[in-house]
């Protein structure tokens, strides 16, 4: 019976630090990456204070650490996501636009009229595109489009 309750105090102790452990870490961390364990650990700190087995003790610390999970990391993240500031600057992409200053990749000039703006513009393939040419853009780096000629039908050079 001794050597029970000396179990029972050391698993009381031993999910006591477990709580303290996983707190202090999402005290220290700002993306709430330990909160569930903090809950499992008191499932099982409770238990152990029930004098539960160890057994029923560790499947308690599983099961409500996976359903605390479970239950509230859809809404944690919806919350916590990074917000992205749209620009709308992807809009532009597969759209046709009009050289205006001949695009040249190896004296790094070039430039194109799209969506009512004009943009610096890099040939895609490396080609040289002369002015008053129609393409079509087919990628954003950084603020400068990628583009590729066009023919007369429409159909890519």
């Amino acid at each position: 019976m001794v050597a029970f309750l000396q179990s029972v105090d050391l698993m009381i102790w031993i999910w006591l630090g477990a709580v303290i452990l996983f707190g202090v870490v999402e005290l220290a961390t700002a993306g709430l990456v330990s909160i569930w364990f903090v809950a499992g650990s008191l499932a099982a700190l409770a238990g152990a204070v029930l004098g539960a087995e160890l057994l029923v003790q560790v499947l308690l610390f599983v099961c409500v650490t996976a359903v605390a999970l479970a239950a509230t990391r859809p809404l944690v993240r919806r919350y916590t996501r990074r917000d992205t500031v749209a620009t709308n600057a992807d809009r532009v992409l597969g759209s046709r636009a009009k050289v205006t200053e001949t695009i040249d990749n190896e004296n790094s000039t070039g430039a194109v009229y799209v969506d009512g703006k004009t943009w610096t513009a890099r040939s895609a393939e490396g080609d040289v595109i002369p002015a008053g040419e129609q393409v079509e853009v087919t990628s954003i780096e950084g603020v400068k489009l990628l583009v590729i000629p066009v023919k007369e039908g429409g159909f890519v050079k």
